[in-house]
């Protein structure tokens, strides 16, 4: 009601001002008066808030207006004595009478504060969109999104406008996976970033921000861009928090709590989750192998039922210390603890003319992963509004093992049995430091400079091999090795911005040293890939009118190859159809250009953007053979299947255009409709050749184009008896890969929840895959050599019960995200 009142109110006046200038004639040369109006207690900005001029001596002469995001104005007017007027609803107004205003001036900030005779009288309450649209970058506020309730971070990801996770956990912003993941501003430490992601409850997350052409400030990391994921800290007074308990089928036990207790002197936070699951999966491969001259050779239908089984708990805790008014101390600890088993069952059936056999795989895998995180943070505030100095450490390690005994054998020939182990040890230190400084200049202008310097340590033990019959050991040499991966990156970067009546730009340069050894320990293997590159950005965005904006953007971005695309280490849950890293793996860099255009009619907030990609040496995974075979024994006649090997490469260049279009539209009270649309071309230009299993030179040529596009439709509905109703639906079409192509995909979920005990607590019902249709497919062709269809199904339909009772707090309040943590979290005062 709150903020309905805000916007009505808003309104009124700007019509007002409408109608009365309409009454005039050409008006003399105006001045411009500017100014910022906040919250009194706690410093935050007010957006909504009116100021007005009346002339005393002609009180039909009305002008003013409202402020922006960040509580500022600039109103033009005609020189002159005025009455001022500050408001904004629930709040004591501030006047001023008979101040001269001859020539432009800055009235400063003015502070407003709550008044209680009119909290009294009325009640009111707040609720933030889902989704917040701006230019530069779009907020997902998690908690206004009831189809998340008892899921994970990944399931948020997955409802943020641009974003998708596919099944194996990968996330993509506009279809492109290149993309820069971070928490908190930082990049997660966790070996497997899906894997983290998987284990957060989605009640610890606050916000999602999604930037789709980062400015200098930001690491260049990411061609497609980046993904902050804000924490819950509250920033309300006294103590506060919500505890969120949740059952599900499958199997599903969740409870997360947050805590927060502020004081004038410093403010503690904390979030706990604990979490013990199954997500059940399955994955159908059938392959037909090809004689040169295409003809059927055989045929390998491969199923693979698995278990995901989680237990363990991730926590976050932290203080600010308010040292003196202009200093804040904030430091933090994050801790992640789980254990998963992870059985799977796998079903080869083979078919080679008229013989016919089954080859069992049973693989018990049985992971632990530990992730620590230390954070700090010193804020130093000048004299002037938004002068400051940020300087920020973290210190981050991760552990993780997975262990992997594999039964194999030939289903109804006991005497094929064999027994093979898959043990994987990971560890990854990273050390961060950062400092960044901005300088206001003057009333519209600002500069920004800073250092950042990451160095990162990577090991790990991978061994594959068989298990004798006296229980010994024995190595596979072709795909057991140690990797040590040590990264030193060094940045600095510089960009001034400015605002020049209603044109603003920013611009600003970024440079980067790269220093990067891939260490293959076990075969003595190294290589060292040294570069350092400028990478540029600029944003320029124009004030159409108070209503609409149109904005240009460009941005160079770097995506080095992670450690898993740089892994020799297979997965071997399958022995004829593996995943294997590349560590020759080069990084890839794009040039991001962008065209967007906001505005807002009525109670619809849109905003299109048509953007084009261009980058070089893109990462492309194939499948072809190896060159290794797997030997059966059937009915006394030895069988020999090649291995078919996944991989990624760098393939010459991309173009990627694409078109979208977001809406946020509420045709009535009780009706909120959000609209995501992307739609994308890319036309992908390489060349490839390897040496196939008769050491035969083959050489591929991966020219292709693809359109693609995919849609989101939220629809969240307030029913009688004060029941909200959400259905989120998701559909992606079908599209050509560089070897074959990716099927259509519907996904729809559904929440309903209902406020009980006065609001204090809500009870939510969820279903994540309401039609168990949740399945990638795609399909590949080898000419002369494979022909495959493959299904991948990560979890099968969910459904949750959640109870969420929240103290000292009412629904919706004290989610206000903490203090900006470097210039990795922290938005900008100007466009990008």
């Amino acid at each position: 009601m709150k903020q309905h009142l805000k916007h009505f109110f808003s309104l009124l006046v700007f019509f007002t001002f409408l109608t009365a200038f309409a009454q005039q004639g050409p008006p003399p040369a105006k001045i411009k008066i500017t100014g910022k109006v906040i919250e009194k207690i706690s410093n935050q900005s007010l957006e909504y808030a009116t100021i007005t001029f009346v002339n005393p001596k002609n009180p039909k002469g009305i002008t003013g207006g409202i402020t922006d995001p960040k509580g500022e104005f600039s109103i033009d007017i005609i020189p002159g004595t005025y009455n001022i007027k500050v408001e904004f609803i629930s709040f004591k107004a501030i006047e001023i009478k008979g101040k001269l205003l001859q020539k432009s001036t800055s009235l400063g900030t003015f502070s407003l504060e709550e008044d209680a005779a009119q909290l009294k009288e009325v009640v009111i309450t707040t609720e933030k969109s889902s989704v917040e649209i701006k230019l530069d970058k779009k907020i997902y506020n998690v908690g206004q999104d009831m189809t998340v309730k008892g899921g994970t971070a990944s399931d948020v990801l997955n409802n943020v406008p641009s974003v998708t996770v596919d099944t194996d956990g990968t996330v993509s912003l506009r279809g492109n996976d290149n993309v820069r993941i971070l928490i908190d501003g930082r990049p997660s430490n966790a070996t497997n970033i899906s894997d983290a992601l998987r284990s957060i409850s989605s009640d610890a997350l606050d916000k999602v921000e999604v930037i789709t052409n980062p400015s200098a400030r930001y690491d260049a990391e990411g061609g497609a861009g980046i993904i902050n994921i804000v924490l819950k800290k509250g920033k309300t007074n006294g103590v506060n928090g919500s505890v969120v308990a949740t059952v599900g089928n499958p199997k599903n036990l969740d409870i997360s709590t947050n805590l927060n207790y502020k004081t004038d002197r410093f403010n503690f936070f904390s979030n706990f989750g604990y979490n013990d699951s199954n997500s059940p999966g399955k994955t159908i491969t059938n392959t037909n192998y090809l004689n040169e001259d295409g003809s059927l050779n055989k045929i390998i239908n491969e199923v693979n039922n698995r278990n995901r089984e989680r237990n363990g708990f991730n926590t976050s805790f932290g203080i600010d210390l308010f040292l003196t008014p202009s200093i804040t101390w904030t430091n933090g600890i994050k801790y992640r603890n789980q254990d998963g088993n992870n059985p799977e069952d796998v079903n080869l059936s083979n078919f080679e003319g008229t013989d016919f056999f089954v080859r069992n795989r049973y693989n018990s895998q049985f992971s632990t992963d530990k992730d620590f995180q230390y954070t700090s943070n010193f804020t130093k505030k000048f004299k002037k509004d938004g002068h400051k100095l940020t300087l920020d450490f973290s210190t981050a390690s991760s552990r993780d093992q997975d262990v992997t005994t594999i039964a194999d054998q030939i289903v109804g020939t006991p005497s094929s049995l064999t027994n093979e182990y898959n043990n994987t040890k990971g560890k990854d230190i990273t050390n961060i430091f950062q400092g960044d400084y901005v300088l206001p200049i003057g009333e519209n202008s600002q500069f920004e400079a800073g250092y950042k310097g990451q160095f990162k340590v990577i090991t790990t033990d991978y061994e594959i091999g068989k298990i004798e019959d006296n229980n010994l050991y024995v190595p596979n040499a072709n795909y057991s090795n140690i990797l040590e991966y040590k990264e030193k990156i060094n940045a600095v970067y510089a960009q001034f911005g400015s605002k020049i009546n209603k044109f603003s730009y920013l611009a600003g340069l970024r440079y980067e040293d790269s220093n990067i050894n891939i260490n293959l320990l076990s075969s003595n293997n190294f290589n060292t890939k040294k570069y350092d590159n400028f990478f540029p950005s600029a944003f320029l965005t124009y004030q159409l009118t108070e209503h609409n904006s149109i904005s240009l953007n460009y941005s160079k971005r770097i995506n080095r190859p992670s450690s898993r695309f740089i892994n020799p280490a297979s997965r071997y849950s399958s022995n004829v159809n593996i995943f294997q890293g590349n560590s020759d793996l080069n990084p890839s860099f794009t040039d991001v250009y962008e065209l967007g255009y906001l505005t807002k009619i009525g109670k619809a907030t849109l905003t299109s953007s048509i953007y084009y990609n261009k980058s070089n040496s893109v990462f492309q995974f194939i499948r072809r053979p190896n060159g290794d075979t797997v030997e059966s024994v059937v009915d006394g006649q030895t069988v020999i299947t090649p291995v078919i090997l996944t991989t990624p490469i760098n393939l010459a260049d991309e173009d990627r255009y694409g078109f979208e279009f977001n809406l946020n539209y509420s045709p009535f009270k009780w009706w909120k409709l959000n609209n995501n649309l992307n739609l994308f071309s890319s036309k992908v230009s390489g060349f490839y050749s390897y040496t196939d299993i008769n050491n035969v030179v083959v050489d591929q040529n991966f020219d292709q184009s693809t359109l693609g596009w995919f849609t989101r439709l939220t629809s969240k509905v307030s029913l009688p008896y004060k029941i909200d109703w959400q259905t989120n639906g998701m559909y992606f079409a079908p599209q050509k890969s560089i070897q074959g192509k990716y099927l259509s995909m519907t996904i729809v979920n559904l929440a309903f929840s209902k406020d009980v005990l006065k609001e204090k607590a809500t009870v939510s019902l969820t279903v994540n895959d309401l039609f168990n249709s949740g399945k990638r497919r795609f399909e590949t062709n080898i000419p002369g050599q494979i022909d495959s269809f493959t299904s991948m199904q990560f979890r099968v339909r969910q459904i949750n019960l959640s109870f969420t009772y929240r103290f000292n707090k009412k629904k919706g309040e004290g989610e206000k995200p903490g203090k900006p943590q470097g210039n990795d979290n922290e938005g900008g005062d100007f466009a990008g």
